[in-house]
């Protein structure tokens, strides 16, 4: 990868923070003077567009207090490296769901403003596959609100990988916990995220691994939500993650990444806490409203999974949804998946971590 290649990938996961975030983080945490190089990314991005955020916010004022989001929206959850992504694809295939997407994320506080160029640029200069996992991507593609949050509040899961030395105190307060500042900006994004994707469209999808522990706060806002929560096995989702944090800590960490055994101890720790969060609020989601859906399911038959999506929730797009999302599982097909390695004593104290489990 080069610093060209480099540089666009750090700003798609991390750059453009508006500058009163990032105040904010380095208030809670202090960066490491040996990650200079993040920090002024993500400083010098936020703060060449903040003035344009100004503007977007003042010309937009009376559309963001008009919108009517649709109170039914798609939500799909469970840990991280589950499939999520996988699914999030499939599902943005269908022209009736907007979801938020790598030209909004990027920077939504302009995304209004300046999104043919956004798209334009994306175009002509990221990278065709991501550099977490090799999973392929462009400008259009789908995106979790959590990396868009990120640009508008400390409060997400994001802030974590900003300062992976204190991951677990950001996990416990951004993802566990829940304060109003989030909560604002969480409903600010989603609507940003309808004017930007929504026209014509009827539907909405959002994925956020974290949600899977703030299914009270969706339905506090979107009492007909339809949750479609994936699983897997534990030991691979949380190896995969490690892997991923190791090298999204290189990305956009503003402090050194922790050794491996360590973020094995971390992660071992968060995926209990998520999933014990999810099944102590899975008795609030109505009936009907729910779908549970394995990993090797997904990934074995994708089409006949989301066609179970479908139809367990009464979705009646998949006439047309249909040629897209077989289009996209083709496209798939030729996906050759990162190996996933850790060191042999990370890799072992996740095996003796699960045993006692």
């Amino acid at each position: 990868m080069g610093r060209g290649d480099l540089l666009v990938d750090r700003l798609v996961a991390g750059g453009f923070v508006r500058p009163a975030v990032l105040l904010r983080g380095l208030q809670l945490r202090r960066p490491a003077l040996s990650c200079w190089r993040v920090s002024l990314v993500m400083g010098l991005s936020g703060l060449v567009v903040e003035p344009l955020a100004w503007v977007q916010s003042w010309l937009f004022a009376r559309r963001l207090q008009k919108v009517e989001l649709p109170d039914d929206p798609i939500v799909v959850i469970g840990h991280w490296r589950s499939g999520t992504t996988y699914l999030h694809q499939l599902l943005a295939c269908d022209p009736t769901l907007a979801t938020a997407r790598n030209s909004l994320t990027m920077a939504p506080q302009v995304a209004l403003l300046l999104k043919p160029w956004i798209r334009s640029v994306l175009k002509a200069f990221m990278t065709r596959q991501r550099p977490i996992d090799a999973v392929p991507w462009g400008p259009d593609d789908p995106q979790e609100d959590e990396v868009g949050l990120a640009r508008l509040t400390m409060d997400t899961n994001m802030a974590g990988m900003a300062f992976p030395q204190a991951y677990t105190w950001f996990f416990r307060r951004n993802v566990l916990g829940l304060s109003r500042a989030f909560e604002r900006e969480w409903l600010l994004f989603t609507k940003l995220t309808w004017l930007h994707d929504g026209p014509g469209k009827t539907g909405l999808l959002i994925k956020n691994s974290a949600h899977s522990a703030r299914v009270e706060l969706v339905l506090r806002h979107f009492p007909k939500a339809r949750f479609v929560v994936l699983s897997r096995d534990p030991q691979a989702s949380i190896r995969s993650l490690v892997q991923v944090k190791q090298r999204l800590g290189g990305l956009v960490g503003l402090q050194p990444v922790p050794d491996a055994v360590t973020q094995v101890e971390e992660t071992v720790a968060a995926h209990r806490q998520l999933l014990q969060a999810f099944e102590a609020s899975r008795h609030r989601i109505p009936q009907g409203q729910l779908i549970e859906l394995p990993y090797d399911a997904l990934v074995s038959q994708p089409l006949a999974a989301v066609k179970r999506i479908y139809d367990e929730l009464g979705l009646s797009s998949w006439f047309v949804a249909e040629a897209p999302i077989q289009a996209r599982i083709a496209q798939a097909r030729s996906y050759i998946a990162d190996p996933v390695t850790l060191p042999v004593e990370a890799q072992q104290r996740l095996h003796d971590l699960m045993e006692v489990a």
